[in-house]
């Protein structure tokens, strides 16, 4: 039995940060994992996936090459094999990156299935060889299973996707984010279910490598999270490239063929209708990894398939923290992270600030890239705000047009009364990079004099986060 100070189970973004982070603060930490370090962000979500669309953008760039003034000999073909070994391939060299940061940082990992049998004690179990991804061998120098103590305990598992009863996948016709990730061959048409970030992502891609592609969204706006205006943009500009969209309208069947998926769809009026394509991406969300760690026995409260928590990580068990996905939305890499840090500096006797969720900001990396923060323009006004709105198109940008890139705009909402920023919107080309200009600005709680009297460099994207400012306030130059 080896004592510690701190044991985090789950090796993702927020457990693996977290344990750096404690040994930092020179706690004596171990991490649990069971299967991959870095998690699904850096295994198969947020990593592999930029690499999938990256081969997306080039490939689009490059059928697009007269627009450019160029011409390319030949047609333009992908391999889907190189496509998906070169994304694989990112994802680990990152994972290898993650073993190196916890050996330099003095974390002890333990390879195994952790269940917390009380209060202070962990017991990890030997994993399968074959749960382990064969892209990603277990690290040299780990710790055994066996049974481990430690005064703090911080669960950080996080999500996987969740499964509508009839329409669960089977890894040939109906798939999750997993398998959509390494296709054996591109197929020629999908149905994405769920047009959030994931379903509209790989949406993007697929449709960008010339699948035909059909999102099915039970909400009445796809990227439900987005402000409204966004949104519909955003949707214009996916359905002029050729997918097709069908809102307020719900998957309620499916049949497997030998090769083919027929699902009936139904809207909100009751018409129903089929259709027939070769994979259908279940993309509905997903559910915090809370089963098989003894929470129960515990008596740690949990809703809804997360850990509830205060703003510090704790849970209502003394010793017993969590943080990450499994703690709850918004489920995203980096908000895992610093909720993280938040976490384990408190236990380290620090007084750390609790995390504002509101700024928080969420990308979507589809083409064209969508970014927000904050409160949308419905959601200040429904607060009670008095509100400004300015707006500024891509199209009076001049980086913009250089790029081949005029459609677009950025949004942003301030409160009439105080000129705190409240919220801020993009749609368009790197707006995924330009929107921590916002959340820097709002976390300083920077007003929109502030802004107004910032430099922004020229020629660059970043002068119409200058021109939505001056726009809320009547001093737009140039629209």
């Amino acid at each position: 039995m080896s004592a510690y100070d701190l044991i985090v189970i789950g090796g993702g973004p927020g457990g693996y940060v977290t344990a750096i982070r404690g040994s930092q603060l020179g706690l004596k930490v171990a991490l649990v994992e069971r299967e991959h370090l870095g998690g699904i962000c850096l295994n198969w979500g947020c990593i592999p996936t930029k690499a999938l669309l990256r081969s997306a953008e080039i490939f689009h760039f490059a059928t697009h090459a007269k627009d450019y003034g160029l011409t390319l000999n030949g047609t333009m073909t992908f391999d889907p094999a190189a496509v998906v070994k070169r994304s694989r391939g990112v994802s680990g060299q990152l994972n290898g990156g993650v073993a190196f940061l916890l050996k330099k940082n003095k974390v002890d990992v333990i390879w195994g299935e952790a269940n917390i049998t009380k209060p202070g004690e962990v017991v990890v179990s030997p994993m399968k060889k074959e749960a382990v991804q064969p892209q990603n061998p277990i690290p040299k120098g780990i710790l055994p299973a066996g049974t481990y103590t430690a005064k703090n305990i911080i669960i950080a598992t996080g999500a996987r996707p969740r499964v509508l009863p009839g329409i669960e996948p089977d890894k040939k016709l109906i798939w999750t984010y997993f398998e959509a990730m390494v296709p054996e061959t591109f197929p020629k048409s999908i149905i994405v279910m769920g047009s959030g970030a994931i379903g509209i992502e790989f949406a993007s891609f697929y449709r960008t490598m010339g699948a035909e592609v059909t999102v099915v969204e039970v909400l009445p706006q796809i990227m439900s999270a987005e402000d409204a205006e966004i949104s519909a943009l955003a949707r214009k500009r996916f359905e002029k490239q050729g997918m097709k969209i069908m809102t307020s309208t719900k998957v309620t069947k499916v049949e497997k063929g030998v090769n083919s998926v027929t699902a009936t769809v139904e809207d909100d009026k009751g018409v129903k209708q089929t259709l027939t394509v070769e994979k259908l991406i279940s993309a509905v969300g997903v559910i915090g990894n809370v089963e098989n760690l003894g929470l129960e026995k515990l008596g740690v409260k949990t809703d809804r398939g997360c850990i509830i928590t205060d703003g510090l990580g704790r849970t209502n068990v003394p010793g017993i923290f969590a943080i990450g996905d499994v703690a709850g939305p918004p489920m995203l890499a980096h908000k895992a992270e610093h909720e993280g840090v938040i976490c384990v500096e408190g236990i380290a006797g620090k007084h750390p600030h609790v995390m504002d969720k509101l700024k928080i900001p969420g990308c979507t990396y589809c083409h064209p890239q969508v970014a927000s923060v904050g409160l949308t323009e419905a959601k200040a006004k429904d607060a009670g705000y008095s509100v400004k709105v300015g707006r500024f198109n891509f199209a009076g940008n001049g980086k913009a047009i250089a790029l081949g890139e005029p459609e677009g705009m950025i949004k942003t909402v301030f409160d009439a009364k105080t000129g705190q920023l409240l919220g801020a919107h993009m749609i368009g080309a790197e707006v995924t990079e330009l929107i921590q200009g916002y959340v820097i600005a709002m976390q300083m709680e920077t007003t929109e004099e502030d802004l107004m009297h910032t430099v922004f460099p020229h020629p660059t994207l970043s002068e119409m986060m200058h021109e939505s400012v001056l726009d809320a306030y009547g001093r737009v130059i140039h629209a």
